[in-house]
């Protein structure tokens, strides 16, 4: 290995530079005005997968942004890797709490900061470049690989199930990688084998016909933004359970073996209380802090709009209220289930003198799979190559829609390797990735490519 080592310590500027220009397209996938810069985007990844050495390198389009493909099939006999990553990225709002420009990558402390930087252009890029570095000095690769790259991952990948279906062949592989979870400590790199779903609503609260003058009508008719807060009142306990008739049906429990396993990971939740600037933990009884995250479904208010949001006052009653609701959820649940039991939870608690209304959005399956395959335990020894710390083997709280639909697609085995920390600020501002992960990434996947066609070999 110490070929690549030498040929990364020498490439290490061009590298970095290269995934400065790449987070500095605002690929936003959720906003319209952004759809140019997410095919910019995409244009990008497939010229750089073509310079890398790549076949094939192309866009693949869909219902709505596009698919990034390429591959390099010349090794008979060996497996062939799907690489799967995202170039999308989440809206960078609030604005003002970043502290340089959310497409401005910035190096500070030793951490690039940029949307995206972590979440998932990082972690992508680095596939890129641990496999050109292994195609620059060897002139070959240990096995054959393709590309999945989307553009739709930060909105729920609701168009990739059905491409997928439709191109199969196509993405025919052995096995799927992935880097889009995260380490437990920047010297703790971690294995995910369990991932939550999602489940995404909209609740719509109506009263009056519009606005009305507070001092004309007020203490004599609703208030949309009073009635909104009753009823997202009734969504759990004062404990934190959520009290929706139905929402834990078929939710499965994680075993003793599990439970204890997590508890030897030494989670410190009083130094995780601080580094939050909380003031307390809060969470479903009967769980610990990890398993809150890992292993246990959520209902979580994302965001409530209605009335006056300007500066200043505007003595109105607001006629119209909306909340945006999400839901983290676990092996066996369901998306459309849990969303069901929302709308008729919403139904029954609807507060007197409005109409409530709930409106259905995306779901993602939760993903659980069995650890001892040797392409999973593979990258626990790779880990090991560059990280002080041998890896842990954990679930993780986050969604990765597009890990189950491979794994029943496909059939094939998933692994999950991240480089990213629950403190880089995924989704929110000064988003950051570790310049000590870009380097130990980059080592790490190029010591698991460089083996994983002997070790599939020796199953």
């Amino acid at each position: 290995m110490q070929d690549i080592e030498d040929y990364l310590v020498k490439e290490r500027d061009r590298q970095l530079q290269e995934l400065k220009q790449l987070l500095s397209i605002p690929s936003i996938s959720a906003l319209s005005e952004h759809r140019g810069d997410v095919r910019r985007a995409a244009e990008w990844i497939r010229d750089s997968l073509s310079r890398a050495g790549f076949h094939h390198a192309a866009i693949m389009d869909t219902p709505g942004h596009p698919v990034v493909y390429a591959d390099w099939l010349h090794r008979p006999n060996a497996p062939t890797v799907l690489v799967y990553g995202h170039y999308d990225v989440q809206p960078v709002d609030p604005i003002e709490l970043w502290e340089s420009p959310p497409f401005e990558p910035t190096v500070r402390d030793n951490h690039l900061y940029a949307r995206g930087a972590s979440d998932d252009k990082g972690p992508t890029f680095l596939h890129i470049k641990a496999l050109e570095a292994l195609l620059a000095v060897r002139g070959t690769l240990p096995v054959n690989v393709k590309f999945c790259i989307e553009g739709e991952e930060e909105v729920g990948s609701k168009h990739l199930d059905a491409f997928l279906d439709e191109h199969r062949d196509i993405f025919a592989a052995d096995m799927v990688l992935i880097s889009d979870t995260t380490m437990i400590r920047p010297d703790l790199p971690a294995i995910v084998y369990g991932l939550r779903g999602l489940a995404a609503g909209e609740v719509e609260l109506r009263t009056a016909s519009s606005d009305l003058h507070s001092g004309l009508y007020g203490g004599a008719v609703p208030n949309a933004v009073h009635a909104l807060v009753e009823l997202l009142s009734t969504f759990h306990d004062p404990d934190g359970r959520v009290t929706v008739d139905g929402f834990y049906d078929d939710v499965l429990e994680p075993s003793a073996e599990e439970r204890a396993g997590y508890a030897t990971l030494g989670h410190d939740d009083e130094a995780y209380r601080k580094s939050l600037g909380l003031t307390a933990l809060h969470g479903e009884p009967g769980y610990s802090t990890l398993e809150r995250v890992w292993v246990r479904p959520t209902l979580e208010i994302n965001g409530i709009s209605g009335g006056f949001q300007g500066e200043g006052t505007k003595t109105v009653i607001p006629s119209v209220a909306t909340a945006k609701i999400t839901c983290r959820l676990v092996p066996n649940q369901k998306s459309d289930h849990v969303l069901e039991r929302i709308a008729e939870h919403v139904k029954k608690h609807q507060p007197k003198g409005a109409v409530a209304i709930f409106h259905k959005g995306h779901g993602g399956k939760p993903y659980l799979a069995p650890y001892d395959h040797p392409a999973i335990q593979l990258a626990a020894e790779a880990y090991a190559y560059a990280y002080p710390n041998k890896a842990v083997f954990t679930r993780m709280g986050g969604s990765i829609p597009v890990v189950e639909t491979f794994s029943q697609l496909l059939k094939v085995p998933v692994v999950l390797m991240g480089f990213g920390l629950n403190e880089d600020r995924f989704h929110a501002p000064n988003e950051r990735f570790s310049l000590d992960n870009f380097d130990r990434g980059l080592r790490t996947l190029c010591y698991y490519y460089s083996q994983l066609g002997d070790t599939w070999s020796s199953r």
